[in-house]
């Protein structure tokens, strides 16, 4: 049975408790909730991915409390300082070799030289670290493949008896995950869009290159040709929903009786409602999602990736 845990001190303690047991624990970061477990224990990472039904060569994220924290299991390179400066704690993942000694499990990194990390700006997840003291493995925590949970209820929907507890923090405010860049290499590369901007990462960075990456072989979670979908099909680009179809709107052109992701065409309170919507009308009885364009800049990019993924038969 799947404890619910509120996010006061003794919550947060009850969680730290469990997941130091070799438990998983669901808590809230910015992005969205993250199915957690201690990092330097391969029978726990393992239930994540059984948790999941995860492919174990999907990697997984790591989350620390701060800096210091990540050079505990990552050689940081001047790339890699220059970006964490900007952007942590927050929503980006940095790709970095692991230390000589690094604690890390093998899996967490699907055998990969490598380990993702970030550093989560979120008080709930930061109280969490520390209280734990360990690193924690992380992917979204919702079954491999479908849409990534932005509230407790919505990983009690899908992963409730697969796991010890969900600490509920509230709403997720960014709702998509985090951005990855690879520094492990001699160019920095853009693994995955995501909270955080190629824009905005660029003008720390202005060497980043951007990748498509291998499905086959990921360096980063969110890279398999089919990701966060909803069992509903999903149709991108619309302009009106067909018959049978409910449509998911962006901007003001939308129908007033539709969801609309923004309105005002907001591309930030875009991405906090993306999962939430599609959730909600994937459990409707449409039998088909039609989506309205998103541009391609800023955090269009990373919303893009999520719906192309998404509608990928």
């Amino acid at each position: 049975m799947t404890q619910e845990l509120a996010a006061t001190a003794e919550g947060i303690a009850t969680a730290a408790e469990l997941l130091r047991a070799g438990d998983l624990v669901s808590f809230p970061t910015e992005t969205v909730y993250g199915l957690g477990a201690d990092a330097t224990n391969d029978h726990a990472v393992a239930a994540i991915f059984a948790a999941k039904d995860r492919p174990q060569f999907n990697p997984l994220i790591v989350h620390v409390a701060d800096k210091a924290e990540a050079h505990r299991i990552v050689d940081f390179n001047p790339d890699a300082d220059r970006l964490a400066e900007a952007f942590w704690p927050g929503a980006l993942t940095l790709v970095l070799p692991r230390t000589k000694d690094c604690a890390v499990s093998l899996l967490v990194s699907a055998g990969l030289d490598t380990v993702a990390v970030r550093v989560p700006n979120h008080k709930t997840a930061q109280d969490l670290l520390r209280a734990t003291d360990r690193p924690v493995a992380a992917p979204s925590a919702n079954p491999s493949g479908q849409i990534s949970p932005t509230t407790a209820a919505h990983v009690m929907d899908g992963l409730s008896g697969r796991l010890a507890a969900i600490l509920d923090g509230g709403n997720c405010t960014v709702g998509i995950e985090s951005t990855v860049v690879d520094v492990s290499g001699p160019t920095p590369v853009l693994l995955r869009p995501g909270g955080i901007s190629f824009e905005d990462l660029a003008k720390t960075l202005p060497s980043l290159e951007t990748t498509s990456g291998s499905p086959d072989a990921p360096k980063s979670p969110g890279m398999m040709e089919r990701h966060y979908a909803p069992n509903t099909p999903l149709r991108l680009n619309a302009t009106k929903a067909e018959n049978g179809e409910a449509l998911l709107g962006f901007g003001p052109e939308a129908s007033t009786t539709s969801l609309n992701l923004s309105p005002s065409a907001n591309l930030t309170e875009a991405a906090a409602n993306l999962f939430a919507m599609m959730r909600e009308l994937d459990e409707s009885s449409a039998k088909g999602i039609a989506v309205m364009a998103i541009p391609e800049i800023g955090l269009g990019r990373a919303i893009n990736d999520r719906l192309r993924r998404a509608a990928t038969p």
